[in-house]
């Protein structure tokens, strides 16, 4: 069987951390911003530079050309052979600095050598025609006595009254002055390319320094409290898309603030109420002590010291009590996030709890009876229903007086009718509580008058034990008169099974 797949947000994170802990924030806003941006302005640089050669390649090709054409006006026909007139002032003026070294080579109508340079390469059989000029004109690369050339090939009409063809003038030009052009644009490009990276890597060094200066705020904000200071952070410090995360970390504090104020009560009230009856115990103890040395050589009276011994067992008794209904209020309070839920059936926890508590019933005499003709699912904790129901029945049989009852119901929900709710009751015989002081019972240590004078060594923590179990599950919790007018009886709605 395959293990269950991580949650998306932590295989998101192992993906984009591997494993590693983040780094810095500006780090990481520095990179994603100036590493695409170097290869953006690299990328513009090698595009401006290939426009710029495009260029210089069209203007170095249309000086060319003027030079082809210059001397085709020279090429005409005398005495029925073609004769190229080319003096050599019209050479130096081609062989300038602009265009470097030039070659050039007249062929005649039947492919004769007319004047020029005889080995100048041929023209390609696959070099297209020209299409940025109306002369029959065509441009080719070639290499001549090992020096890199380009040739402009022109095809220059020749005729008199003799004769007619087609001439060939080609005029080459070493490569120098175009490299040299291609060098100063890429230098240049370069240049200017490496000054916008600097300014804008500048730019963004300061745009994310400027913006990360309210998370520095934040930080510094945080740090300078003091241990006890768990106030809300003001959102506004930062930017809107960091409100969420400053309002989480407001919620996270106002539930530590719960927390501590939980512990800090639970401390106090349980210093409290321990204090107490270990106190007594103490006194009790002494009691006993001097009994037996006030009674030394002398027949023990009995009925003394049992008198003593089962007050010190009674108090030992309710301190036992106190102290695991602290324990599990605590529990309830604090772990109550982590405990796991399953359908539970309430007759069950019922019936369990009916059985538990059936001995201490006949003890004093009082009717426990359970009604519970349903199974009555519900979504819960099996402990925790079972301690709400143990809570719920033991405080009913301490305050019904004896020859009372207690009946322990579970309602399912009614299929045709309006209740909708799985219903726990517990319904006692004994004083009840009175309607103005039913809220105020479910605060720890508070006792009724009337409870506290029918049952003095209670703890005063059982209804705030069913409470935060019942708030636990979700439930609402009802205190009503009973049906006899004169006992409690304590409802638990537990909602709908999903």
């Amino acid at each position: 069987m395959s293990a269950p797949r991580p949650p998306l947000a932590e295989r998101l994170r192992r993906r984009w951390t591997q494993g590693r802990p983040l780094g810095s924030l500006r780090s990481q806003l520095l990179r994603w911003l100036l590493i695409p941006l170097v290869m953006l302005v690299l990328l513009d640089a090698v595009f401006v530079y290939r426009n710029a050669l495009d260029a210089a390649d069209m203007a170095y090709d249309r000086s060319l050309l003027a030079s082809t054409r210059a001397l085709a006006e020279r090429v005409s026909i005398v005495g029925g052979k073609v004769v190229a007139e080319v003096p050599y002032v019209a050479l130096d003026s081609f062989e300038t600095d602009t265009l470097g070294r030039i070659y050039y080579k007249v062929t005649g109508i039947n492919g004769e050598l007319v004047s020029g340079y005889g080995d100048l390469p041929p023209v390609p059989k696959n070099v297209p025609r020209s299409q940025n000029y109306p002369a029959l004109v065509r441009f080719y690369h070639a290499d001549y006595h090992g020096k890199p050339i380009r040739i402009a090939a022109l095809l220059q009409p020749v005729y008199d009254d003799s004769m007619r063809g087609i001439a060939l003038i080609q005029v080459a030009e070493t490569l120098d002055a175009r490299r040299g052009l291609s060098n100063q644009i890429l230098f240049d490009t370069l240049i200017w390319q490496a000054a916008m990276i600097l300014a804008m890597g500048a730019l963004v060094w300061f745009a994310v320094r400027l913006v990360l200066q309210p998370l520095m705020r934040l930080k510094t904000e945080v740090e300078t409290r003091t241990l006890s200071d768990l106030s809300d952070v003001d959102p506004t410090l930062v930017h809107k898309e960091m409100r969420p995360l400053v309002s989480a970390m407001n919620g996270a504090m106002s539930r530590l603030q719960q927390l501590i104020a939980s512990q800090r009560r639970f401390i106090a009230d349980a210093s409290h109420q321990l204090r107490t009856p270990l106190t007594v115990l103490k006194t009790q103890a002494e009691l006993a002590m001097r009994e037996c040395d006030r009674q030394a050589g002398a027949p023990p009276d009995i009925a003394a010291l049992r008198d003593i011994v089962r007050s010190i067992a009674a108090t030992t008794d309710s301190t036992v009590l106190l102290a695991n209904r602290l324990l599990t209020l605590a529990r309830i309070e604090h772990g109550g996030d982590s405990l796991s839920m399953d359908t539970v059936p309430l007759r069950d926890v019922a019936q369990q709890v009916g059985l538990e508590m059936a001995m201490a019933a006949v003890g004093k005499h009082i009717d426990l009876s359970l009604e519970a003709p349903d199974e009555a699912p519900v979504h819960g904790q099996a402990l925790l229903l079972h301690e709400l129901l143990v809570n719920l029945v033991d405080n009913a049989l301490r305050y019904t007086p004896q020859g009372g009852c207690v009946i322990l119901r579970v309602r399912a929900p009614e299929k045709d009718g309006e209740e909708s709710d799985t219903v726990l009751e517990v319904e006692d015989s004994g004083p009840g509580i009175p309607p103005a002081e039913r809220e105020r019972v479910f605060t720890p240590f508070y006792r009724v008058g009337a409870a506290l004078e029918s049952n003095p060594g209670g703890a005063g923590l059982g209804l705030a034990i069913v409470r935060d179990i019942a708030a636990l599950h979700g439930a609402r919790l009802e205190l009503a008169t009973a049906a006899n007018g004169n006992g409690l009886k304590v409802s638990v709605h537990f909602g709908a099974l999903t």
